[in-house]
């Protein structure tokens, strides 16, 4: 068993991409003072690890697509930076509205993405028949349809960013969950696990969706919540398009993407409660891949190669928490990304490097996803969720 450092500057808790994404862009500083603690076994096993994999500049709100704006090119650039392949490709996503509210919402998010420089396209039901054939488009009013979105591995992400960072002499260390945070004064001194105690000036709470009970810890409120999302891989199917793009039926919540030789499709439970469980539910399977063949029939040619469940972070606005909590001095929260948060994983860690060195985020201004906004009642609505 591992033995802890008995002090470190920086203490992340967490080993998804938020947190191995802070670990190397502070190392990458020059801050090589960071303990990095992962509960679990292997790191990125948590949400990231059981993530879709979508990257995407198709949002409904600025900061979001500003965002993916700086994000998704670090994601480009990623390979060349840390050495690690992240199977980056980019289908495009299209979004089919079948409702006049979506039609309505899309027209404004398009106008929105079109006005940051995002060129976004707007197709007829014929041209979705026309770029997506094998789908059942009868019911499609329109889509929106981006060709710059796409996929990347998760885990690939999460490793490049795992071993740049202790290159550079960050410390990580899975099977350390945290148990205590110690507080003193009105900040944070120290963070206990089963393996030591670390004291620190900083605690990075990058824990995705146990971030409220790591708040707890410390003794504040973080409004995140679990909420259970689950998908399937299916075995092969040689008759899908190679050209296939990220098809989301965005009034089901339902969504499809290639994976390898097969697909990868998941629905969103609207009724799911919140909490922690993440077994299969069956009975919600099986209503997902009824929608789902009737979306794409191929589908109904297919076995199913896998399955699980795994986690969103859900905040009341379904937009994260960056920064710092007020009440807490040394405490910064970066989580509740609420579905979206893999691709916005490298710029997250950019900005959280930031706040800790140079006493604020600059690269974007994200005074708008402030701890504070909540009490404040400065909610941001995002209407892209998935």
């Amino acid at each position: 068993m591992s033995t802890l450092p008995s002090s470190a500057q920086v203490v992340i808790i967490g080993g998804g991409v938020m947190g191995a994404s802070t670990a190397y862009h502070l190392a990458l500083r020059g801050m090589r003072d960071v303990v990095l603690l992962e509960s679990q076994s292997f790191f990125g096993q948590g949400a990231t690890g059981k993530c879709a994999g979508g990257i995407r500049y198709q949002f409904s709100t600025a900061i979001n697509i500003r965002l993916s704006q700086i994000s998704l090119p670090m994601l480009d650039r990623f390979e060349d930076e840390t050495g690690q392949f992240i199977d980056l490709r980019y289908p495009g996503y299209m979004l089919l509205a079948t409702t006049e509210e979506n039609i309505a919402e899309f027209k404004r998010n398009i106008e929105l993405q079109h006005s940051l420089g995002v060129p976004t396209e707007w197709l007829s039901q014929d041209e979705v028949r026309r770029r997506a054939p094998q789908i059942v488009a009868d019911d499609v009013l329109a889509a929106t349809f981006h060709g710059g979105d796409g996929l990347a591995d998760p885990n690939g992400v999460v490793a490049g960013y795992i071993n740049a960072g202790r290159r550079l002499g960050v410390r990580a260390y899975n099977d350390a969950p945290v148990t205590g945070i110690e507080v003193q004064d009105g900040r944070v001194v120290a963070v206990n696990t089963p393996l030591g105690r670390v004291a620190c000036q900083t605690v990075v709470n990058a824990a995705g969706p146990w971030a409220g009970v790591i708040g707890e810890m410390a003794g504040v409120s973080i409004p995140i919540v679990p909420v259970r999302r689950q998908m399937v891989v299916t075995t092969p199917l040689p008759e899908l398009d190679p050209e296939f793009p990220f098809v989301i039926d965005f009034d089901r919540s339902l969504y499809f993407h290639r994976k390898g030789d097969g697909l990868l499709t998941g629905m969103s439970n609207p009724h799911q409660p919140v909490g922690f469980d993440e077994s299969i539910d069956d009975d919600w399977e099986l209503t997902h891949l009824e929608a789902a063949v009737g979306r794409l029939p191929l589908l109904a040619n297919a076995g199913l190669q896998s399955h699980w469940a795994g986690l969103y972070e859900v905040t009341p606005d379904a937009h994260p928490i960056i920064g710092h909590v007020p009440a807490l001095e040394g405490f910064i929260v970066v989580a509740g990304f609420s579905g979206h948060g893999f691709m916005h994983g490298p710029v997250a860690g950019l900005l959280v490097s930031e706040m800790i060195l140079d006493g604020q985020a600059h690269t974007l201004d994200i005074s708008e996803l402030a701890y504070e906004r909540f009490a404040a009642g400065r909610l941001v609505h995002e209407y892209n969720v998935i």
